[in-house]
Formats: C-alpha cells, sequence, structure tokens
C-alpha cells in the first residue's frame, strides 16, 4: 500500500523528517518497505528558469532554426538556438539551461541538456514547449507565459510543483483500520503524542453542512442478501459535468498511483484512499426503474465486466442490480461495462456500502479480480464510515463536477454494529510485553486510540473496541495495539540469555528424517513442500478409494478450490509432477516429509508420510552412459527396500497391492500396521492430471517407521576371517510363486550358514518350459563363521534345499 506523506499532513502536523516519519510507521507496525520522493511533475524542472527573449532572427545556415539572445538574470544573456515556429522577440518563456535533464510527456527517455553547436552557431540551453517540459501535451510551439512575468523565477515555483515522498508500506493482512490515509494519520497521531508530546488533534474533513438539493430523483434499494450486505447506503447527483479533475486531486492519486480519470470516478478513488471506504457511482440512466437490488444472481449468468471479458457467475457471487434485476456490478469487487460513469453521464446513483469480507474475497479471488475496493473489504471495512464517507464524496463531486444532490440519503442499516468490548488484565499485558508499563500510560495509550474504557479494577480493566478495528477481538490484540504505540523499541533487552538443555528422544526423529532426506538427495532426488491443502474434486472425479466422510472439509476463502486438508500424498506429489513437465523437466526424483489428514473414529487422524515420485528416464542424459531407459517400478522397489535398510528394520511381510492408486505395486508391513506401499500410479490419475509417461510412487508410514526403529538394537558382528562359497541353482517354477517364497525356504534349511541369496536372472519361453512356468537363476553365498567350509557341507544344505523346492513350490532344477 502507498502513502504519501504530504496527504498525512492534511490531517496531522508532521514537523519530522520524512526519513523520521518512516522509522515511526515501522514502529507502530506499517512496515515501511521503501520510500520514494515523487514530485507533481517528474525531476522538479530543476534548472528551468523563466526568461526574456531579447532578440530573434533568422539562423544563417537554416531556414527553420531561429537565433535567439535570451535573458534569464545571469550576468550575460544566453545565445540558444530555437526551432519552434511561434518564437519571437518579447516574449517570456521557459529555458532549460546546460546541465538540466527533462522528462518530456510520453517519452521513457530522460533529456539532459548540453552546450554545442548547431548548424554551427552555439546553443547555451532550449526553449522549451509544453512536452518537452512534461506539464502537457502540445508540441505546436513553445509555451508563451504572461507577459508580467519575473525573468529568472525557477519553473518549480512558476508551476508550483509539489514535492512529496511516499512510503510503500508493508500492510498486514489483520490491519483493516490502516487501508487508508486517515487510518495512518490515527496511528501516527497516537504514537507522536504518547511519545513525542504532539496534541493528537487531527484535522477530520467537515461535512456538518452537507444538505441535500432537493429529493428530485430518490432511487429505491432493496437488500435481498442482508447477510452479505449488512449496510448499504446511496443517494443521486444530477446535472454534472463530467470531466478532467483539478491537478491538486490528480497529484494526490498519481502519489499513490492511481491513474487518474474523470473528476467523478477520481473523487470516488480519493475518497477510498482517505477514508478507506470504497464507493461506486453509477450511471443514473442505467439504473431502471430508478431501483437498485442487491442480490446473488443464478450460477452461470454472463456479467460483462468492465474490462469487457464475460465472466460466468458462480451462484455466490453479490450483484448489485437495477429495477430489472440486471447486473450493474459485482458487489465490492468491479463494475459493470455499461453502468459506469462515462463522458456524457449527467446524473449518477452514489453508492456506499459495507459488504461481508468472506463474500468479497470469494468472488474477487474467484475471479482474479484483485481490486483496490475487493483488497479492503476482503480485510473488513468500518460499517460506520458508511454514511460519513458518502457525504464527503458528494460535496467533492459537487464541488468539481457542478450539478445538485437530487436525493436524500437511503442508509439500509437494520443491525447497527456496535463496538465490540475486550477484557484485559493488567498482569497479563505486562507479561506479554516483558515490561511493567504504568496504568496511567496504559490509559493514556487507548485513549489516543479511541479505545474507550468502560470499566477498571485493580486487577483489569474493560475496553471497546473502534469499528474500524476489526481484527482487535481478544485480549492479546488490545494489548498488541498498546504495546505498538508505547513502541517495540521502549523495552528493554535482557542483559542475560537464559536457556535450558533439551533431552532430545531417542531414536531422534529429527536425526532421522536428515539421515533419510540426505541419503535421497545423494541420489538425485529434490525435497519439495507441497500444501496441506487440496481439492476435493479429486476425490469425486479421479479417485474414489475414499469415502466423502473421511475427507476433512475447510471453509478457505482466499481459494476456494482447495477446500480440504489433503487426504494422502499422492495428489500433491502429483500436482509437481505436472508442474514440472510443463517446465520442459521429465525426469524427476521427488521426495516430501508431511502429514495427511482423515475423519475416522470419531476424529480427526494426523499421521506422517514420506513420499517418493520417479517419472522419466532412471539415469541423466550423459554421452558416458549408454544404459538409457526410464525408472520403473524396481527402480523405486530398490529405494524403498534401503530406506527401510538404513531404518533398521526388515523382517517384515509383503502383500501384492492392485487398487484405486497402484496399478501394481507392493506393501511391506508387520501384522496389520503397514510400513510403505509402493508401485505404478495408475494410468487413469495419471492422465487425468494431464501427465506424460509413467509415474511411480511410494508412500512411507512415516510415523510407524519411527516407532518401529525405537525398537530396533544396534549390532555388531567380526568382518569373518573365513572364506565364503557360492552356489547357483536355476529353478524352474509356477508363475505365482516369489523370490521371498525361495529366500524363506533357503534361510531355514541354511540357518546360520547362508549369508545372502540374490536372483540374477528371470527366463521365460512357454515352448522350453511350459505353459505358466518362468525359470529363476538364483545364488546362495554360505559363510561359517567358525571355519572354513567344505564341499559336502554346502552340497548336503544344497540337497535339503532342493527337496523343500521340489515338495513345496512343484519346482524342477535346471541342469
Amino acid at each position: 500500500m502507498k502513502v504519501s506523506l504530504n496527504w498525512l499532513k492534511e490531517y496531522l502536523e508532521i514537523k519530522q523528517s520524512p526519513e523520521t516519519v518512516s522509522e515511526m510507521l515501522t514502529s507502530i507496525g506499517l512496515e515501511e518497505e521503501g520510500m520514494e520522493k515523487v514530485e507533481s511533475i517528474k525531476g522538479g524542472l530543476e534548472g528551468v528558469v523563466v526568461g526574456h527573449v531579447l532578440e530573434c532572427g533568422q539562423h544563417p545556415d537554416a531556414d527553420r532554426l531561429s537565433l535567439t539572445k535570451v535573458d534569464i538574470g545571469a550576468a550575460e544573456p544566453l545565445q540558444i538556438v530555437c526551432g519552434a515556429p511561434n518564437v519571437a522577440q518579447g516574449q517570456k518563456v521557459m529555458v532549460a539551461t546546460v546541465g538540466t535533464t527533462l522528462y518530456p510527456t510520453g517519452s521513457e527517455a530522460p533529456l539532459t541538456l548540453k552546450k554545442g553547436k548547431i548548424r554551427g552557431q552555439v546553443s547555451e540551453g532550449m526553449i522549451c514547449a509544453e512536452d518537452e517540459l512534461g506539464t502537457g501535451n502540445s508540441h505546436d510551439g513553445i509555451l508563451v507565459l504572461p507577459e508580467n512575468t519575473p525573468v529568472g523565477t525557477p519553473a518549480k515555483e512558476y508551476f508550483q510543483i509539489e514535492a512529496d515522498h511516499v512510503y510503500e508500506i508493508g500492510l498486514t493482512p489483520n490491519r483493516s483500520d490502516a487501508t487508508n490515509h486517515l487510518g495512518v494519520a490515527k496511528d501516527l497521531a497516537a504514537y507522536l503524542k504518547i511519545n513525542h508530546g504532539h496534541s493528537g488533534k487531527l484535522n477530520l474533513p467537515d461535512v456538518s453542512h452537507f444538505q441535500p438539493d432537493n429529493n428530485s430523483r430518490p432511487v429505491k434499494v432493496t437488500i435481498a442478501d442482508p447477510e452479505a450486505c449488512p449496510r448499504y447506503a446511496g443517494l443521486t447527483l444530477s446535472g454534472l459535468s463530467v470531466k478532467e479533475s483539478p491537478e491538486w486531486l490528480k497529484t494526490r492519486l498519481r502519489a499513490v498511483g492511481v491513474r487518474p480519470i474523470n473528476n467523478v470516478v477520481d473523487v470516488t478513488n480519493f475518497v477510498l484512499h482517505e477514508l478507506g471506504q470504497p464507493l461506486h457511482a453509477f450511471d443514473l440512466e442505467q439504473v431502471a426503474g430508478d431501483h437498485i437490488i442487491v442480490k446473488k444472481q443464478p450460477k452461470g449468468t454472463s456479467f460483462l465486466t468492465l474490462d469487457e471479458v464475460a465472466r460466468s457467475l458462480t451462484g455466490e457471487d453479490l450483484m448489485i442490480c437495477n429495477g430489472e434485476e440486471k447486473g450493474m456490478c459485482l458487489a465490492g469487487v468491479f463494475g459493470g461495462i455499461d453502468s459506469g460513469v462515462k463522458p456524457e453521464t449527467t446524473a449518477i446513483f452514489l453508492e456506499s456500502a459495507h459488504f461481508d469480507a468472506k463474500t468479497i474475497r470469494r468472488t474477487s479471488m474467484g475471479h482474479n479480480l484483485r481490486t483496490d475496493a475487493a483488497k479492503v473489504f476482503e480485510k473488513g471495512s468500518d460499517p460506520n464510515v458508511v454514511v460519513y464517507a458518502l457525504k464527503r464524496a458528494a460535496l467533492l463531486i459537487r464541488e468539481l463536477a457542478g450539478g445538485e444532490i437530487t436525493s436524500h440519503i437511503t442508509d439500509y442499516y437494520p443491525s447497527p454494529v456496535q463496538r465490540a468490548e475486550v477484557a484485559v488484565s493488567y498482569a497479563h499485558t505486562n507479561r506479554l510485553i516483558g515490561i511493567d508499563i504504568p496504568r496511567e500510560k496504559i490509559h493514556s495509550i487507548l485513549e489516543a486510540l479511541d479505545m474507550e474504557v468502560l470499566s477498571d479494577t485493580d486487577d483489569a480493566f474493560t475496553v471497546a473496541i473502534p469499528t474500524n478495528k476489526s481484527d482487535v477481538t481478544r485480549e492479546a490484540d488490545v494489548i498488541e495495539e498498546i504495546l505498538r504505540i508505547y513502541g517495540y523499541n521502549e523495552v528493554p533487552i535482557p542483559e542475560q540469555v537464559k536457556t535450558g538443555i533439551n533431552i532430545a528422544p531417542q531414536p531422534d526423529p529429527s536425526l532421522l528424517r536428515d539421515k533419510v532426506g540426505d541419503y535421497l538427495a545423494a541420489n538425485g532426488f529434490h525435497e519439495m513442500m507441497a500444501l496441506s491443502l487440496s481439492k476435493s474434486l479429486y476425490y469425486k472425479d479421479l479417485f474414489h478409494g475414499l469415502e466423502d466422510g473421511q475427507l476433512v472439509y475447510i471453509n478457505n476463502t482466499s481459494t476456494v478450490q482447495l477446500n480440504i486438508m489433503r487426504p494422502d500424498m499422492l495428489f500433491s506429489g502429483l500436482e509437481a509432477v505436472v508442474h514440472n513437465q510443463n517446465r520442459q523437466q521429465q525426469r524427476l526424483r521427488l521426495f516430501e516429509f508431511g502429514r495427511t489428514y482423515r475423519h475416522g473414529q470419531g476424529k480427526i487422524e494426523e499421521e506422517e508420510h514420506l513420499s517418493l515420485f520417479l517419472a522419466g528416464s532412471r539415469h541423466p542424459e550423459s554421452w558416458l552412459d549408454v544404459r538409457g531407459g526410464d525408472a520403473d517400478y524396481y527402480t523405486l522397489k530398490a529405494f524403498a527396500e534401503s530406506i527401510l535398510s538404513r531404518m533398521g528394520l526388515s523382517g517384515y511381510q509383503e502383500t501384492a497391492l492392485k487398487d484405486e492408486t497402484f496399478a501394481f505395486g507392493l506393501e511391506y508391513h508387520r501384522g496389520p500396521q503397514p510400513l510403505v506401499r509402493f508401485g505404478k500410479v495408475n494410468t487413469g490419475l495419471t492422465k487425468g492430471m494431464d501427465i506424460r509417461g509413467n509415474v511411480y510412487f511410494a508412500d512411507f508410514f512415516w510415523g510407524s517407521i519411527v516407532k518401529s526403529r525405537k525398537k530396533f538394537k544396534l549390532s555388531y558382528e567380526e568382518v569373518n576371517k573365513f572364506p565364503a562359497t557360492r552356489r547357483d541353482l536355476a529353478l524352474v517354477i509356477d508363475n505365482s510363486v516369489k523370490f521371498s517364497d525361495i529366500a524363506a525356504i533357503a534361510r531355514k534349511v541354511g540357518k546360520k550358514l547362508i549369508k545372502d541369496i540374490n536372483l540374477f536372472d528371470v527366463y521365460e519361453n512357454e515352448a522350453q518350459l511350459g505353459s505358466g512356468k518362468k525359470s529363476y537363476a538364483v545364488s546362495f553365498i554360505f559363510e561359517n563363521p567358525e571355519k572354513t567350509l567344505k564341499d559336502k557341507d554346502v552340497d548336503k544344505v544344497i540337497q535339503k534345499m532342493v527337496a523343500e523346492y521340489e515338495s513345496k513350490l512343484g519346482a524342477a532344477i535346471r541342469q
């Protein structure tokens, strides 16, 4: 938000320097993010003065140039070559001297004057036209001043150029009271009164003389949705002359980044930035039946807004309609293309209203219309400034555009908003601030902030909160207001710093996360941090594995599509895959530590997870790497097993997966407790998300893994000094037999002698092996920690294993 220092000075006497004001703004919670010196004419016309043309003759070497002598009040007149057709002897003109920098109208590049020769004649400056000075658009000739203009007068004085300092304020979402200059002035007045002996007096705009000229053009107002529109006021003005605004008004608006349009619209923008009350002026000829209806129109209704975009209404958008129930404005957000003020407009209906913050934010975000008015309403405007702002604007419009106020004020306000009352403890105030503030000081601060103390005891007080501070609702909020004005810098820094010793749990969850995160990062994974919010549409249109009752819905007024807490890690990861693919990033390795939320067993269940996502090629593209190929299920499986191994987890069961999430995959679990589920994501889900290619997803139940890790005991063993022996078997088995079945039998038979088991080849050939058969080539590593194994010892174990494979798995040994 931009705040003009000159504008503030209209309401408050400020003697401090712009830099000091900047510091004060930051100290009262209005953080200054930047300060810029601006002038009503860019550059301030420094170096431009009034001159008198003493001589004017033909340039000896150019037919269209004049050679002049100009007195600017210096010791000697200047010789200036001029190309303007209207330059003549005796004129008073504006002269830009050598070294002056001008900012011509319509030019992006500044112009710096240098002494030089033009067609062989020395030129010591420039006689300026309007557009060259930046004071207008005319380039028909030089600007000729009245004859009585004193020679040597600086252009800055002649044009009464105003220098201003504009602050860029990082306004936090809760500061509804500071969305305008008067609100900022009130805060500064309180701070100056408490800390600098200022009177705290404010010069408020006077509307006491407001009086309608007649009631010849009243407009009926009907509020069909009082919840979305608690207060609505308006009046009519007729006989107006829509034209350019005076310079003072344009200067104020330009200072805060608002483009002047015309005197009527500019007044509404001025009052918005002055009082924080959005206004809207409707062309009265478009208000059919002289009737205003505030209502929501059906979903799908098309409305053409001022930017010539046809917008489809959601059914929740509050509309300002005319007597024919035709939409004229998205209430509090943006006007319609037909109902606004035009150059030919002579009569208007001027609206000043208070709208529900959630309703306005929903419309503003839903239609991507982030207007100044919407930003004020969604923070919570002051319902009790509505009529005051209406009177202020009506008087200004009548002053600048002529005409009459042709109706009494219509004010719909069935349930006036009263000041909130908050009880505050003195002990809590001093504890939270960190210093004992005298009670008299606290009362002085509250009085300066227009917070009336309703009751006071030895222990606490009750205070009435102004209605423009919609964020101040709790004891802590009032204490924050006190601290802002008392001064954060007034709270002393303790001379001692005290700390406590924290004993980390064993195992430390943070260290475990770092350990796994470092491993994944070392293997080319990138950590992501997705939102904990998701779209319920995913679980209605794409994924049907969850019931609606399991979803945790929220009322998210900022982004209505993100209306649930994410019940799983899947879609947040798929969104990241889509985002990267749309930016030509095809090889993806992503991981995230996060939480999921579901309704279950009468409460919201929150679980910690680790998710992995693989897509694209297995290895980075390189001329050294000829392996190529995309990442697949086994790539993911290797990472899943490696993570469990690093966490010290083994001896888990596995179950095949084929469900709403996975086209195929595995679940590793201990009894009913899952550890990880991984596999290939169903193509229906990836296509529904517009993802190209396959995606592989692993979902670790991190909370369960950490609990299992607590039972893990690290053990060590001496490196075996006796040699190992390897034997291979080729087993022809049914397709239904898994490698884990083969490994389990081997470990049962081999007991402590089996060191490692590995599947190194899979062969399928129906003609050679038979229907439904496959061949597994398995290696076995044997070791004995006490002696060197002999062939007969190993052969004995192998024979028992073969017998078990033949009897229990129906295996045949390939010779």
